[in-house]
């Protein structure tokens, strides 16, 4: 443990789990809600989902993807229609069974109480999914195979009643995307899933600067009542996994459940090929996680609130306005360039705090790119920059007409930076195993990284070793499903199949 004094106590090597909690408390990204379980998602936070939530949909709708929006309460009902999808969720749903209030006079202390009245004939559930209720409205659009594809994506909110939250990876209410698409045949279904799955890989990659590792999921791991899930998996600084994104092959179990049916090219009556798949707000915790240092947050330049902050440094008040001046025709200039499309987000701190106080605030946010500028930076033409990559106390000076030239490729060599330091340590993190000795040895320590183990177990095999070490299959890599064959660490068979095992989130 370094000695060196750090923005954030404990340190990642400290405590690691509180170590997150004040990196977000610090960052003044959220807070815990009065409401058990659910959280404030403050400005500096939700200016990283309005970006994320941004640029994913631009990403669905250039595949062919339009929004819309279905209701918040789903019939009882609807849920039981697919048994094996409602057991899945049963343990975390919220129901609502009454629709009034009646303010009751306690008799003993005087006060007024508000007690629920007017029961419902039938109770709702507050959507943990809304597969059921989107799919009730598909059954009312497609009549006929020219109905088909149904590309629907909605931007909303759900619940799932969650025992342990944590802020951004586990609340009982959190925000997402879910898109649910029906189909003709089982090859364009399949296809679908595949093709939503890779846009979460190279979102991952090339947004939030997070290497995963794209695979598919085991029957015991996947989503209730799929045929198939795909998922993209990320390693984080403690070791652990956090599944990023999922995409799922529903088959007809949901449109045979819901009479999403069509007539045929045949003239025959068909049921529809269902997919969904869906991210939320914790990807903004695993990019806590995969990223911050015990500085603070550091954020990928694409989904930075602020990309540029620009901070006046005016030891005297007549210098002041000069300083400001200089500030604004920078920023305006910034303002001028693009980053992967979109202008440069450059913000100038002109708060009536010292210059130290407002630095250490920008670097606990996680800015990818700091700015002073002072009296002598203008007489000079040149201009002090830090980089978030970086150590804190890094500088570099640069003349500021070229500076104007050059933040584009700054920002991109900080993402490049990011993506290249989560690989190097998720690589470094996965090792090999092909006994059974060695596996059980292996999870002996507390958070020991991944194992790749060639696997040809059974479901019920699976699940006595993850219970066990408290583990799971993450996936079954999708590059590694045909590789050499191998004996299998637990029984023996041959195998061209592998496994990546891990603890998780």
């Amino acid at each position: 443990m370094s000695a060196e004094k750090t923005a954030i106590t404990p340190t990642r090597a400290q405590d690691f789990p509180e170590w997150y909690q004040q990196v977000i408390k610090a960052a003044d990204m959220a807070e815990n809600s009065e409401t058990r379980g659910c959280m404030v998602i403050k400005p500096w936070g939700y200016g990283i989902w309005e970006l994320i939530q941004q640029q994913l949909d631009r990403k669905f709708k250039a595949t062919g993807h339009q929004n819309a929006y279905f209701p918040l309460l789903i019939p009882l009902a609807y849920l039981e229609k697919e048994a094996e999808h409602a057991e899945g969720f049963a343990t975390e749903c919220a129901v609502v069974t009454h629709h009034r209030l009646e303010a009751v006079k306690d008799p003993v202390s005087g006060k007024t109480k508000m007690i629920p009245s007017g029961e419902l004939s039938e109770p709702y559930v507050i959507r943990p999914t809304s597969e059921t209720i989107i799919g009730a409205a598909f059954s009312r659009w497609v009549q006929s195979y020219r109905d088909l594809p149904l590309l629907i994506n909605q931007w909303a909110n759900v619940m799932r009643w969650e025992m342990r939250p944590r802020l951004f990876l586990r609340t009982a209410e959190f925000l997402w995307q879910e898109g649910h698409t029906a189909h003709e045949t089982k090859d364009e279904a399949i296809a679908e899933t595949r093709l939503m799955h890779g846009v979460y890989e190279e979102f991952l990659r090339d947004h939030l600067a997070i290497p995963v590792i794209p695979g598919e999921k085991t029957e015991n791991e996947r989503f209730p009542g799929a045929d198939m899930t795909l998922t993209v998996e990320a390693m984080v600084q403690d070791r652990k996994a956090i599944q990023a994104g999922t995409s799922h092959y529903l088959g007809q179990n949901f449109s045979k459940a819901q009479d999403i049916s069509f007539t045929g090219r045949d003239g025959g009556i068909q049921h529809a090929h269902t997919t969904s798949w869906g991210v939320s707000t914790r990807m903004i915790g695993t990019l806590v996680m995969a990223h911050a240092d015990d500085d603070g947050l550091v954020l990928p330049p694409r989904v930075a609130t602020q990309q540029i902050v620009i901070i006046p440094v005016t030891p005297k008040e007549d210098s002041r306005q000069a300083v400001l001046d200089a500030c604004h025709m920078l920023a305006q200039g910034l303002r001028g360039s693009s980053f992967h499309g979109d202008p440069l987000r450059v913000h100038i701190d002109t708060r009536d705090l010292q210059g130290g106080v407002k630095k250490w605030e920008w670097v606990k946010k996680g800015v990818p790119i700091r700015i002073e500028i002072g009296p002598r930076d203008i007489e000079s033409g040149k201009l002090c920059f830090q980089r978030r990559d970086q150590s804190s106390a890094a500088k570099e000076f640069v003349d500021r007409d070229a500076f104007l030239g050059e933040a584009v490729e700054l920002l991109q060599s900080i993402h490049d930076t990011l993506l290249l330091r989560a690989t190097e340590f998720r690589d470094a993190n996965i090792a090999p195993c092909d006994s059974l000795d060695a596996f059980n040895a292996h999870w002996s320590g507390e958070n020991p990284g991944w194992l790749l183990t060639p696997w040809a177990g059974t479901p019920e095999q699976e699940e006595e070793l993850s219970k066990r070490h408290k583990i799971t299959i993450r996936c079954l890599p999708l590059d590694k499903q045909d590789g050499e064959a191998l004996p299998c660490f637990l029984t023996g068979a041959v195998t061209k199949s592998r496994a990546i095992w891990g603890r998780s989130y």
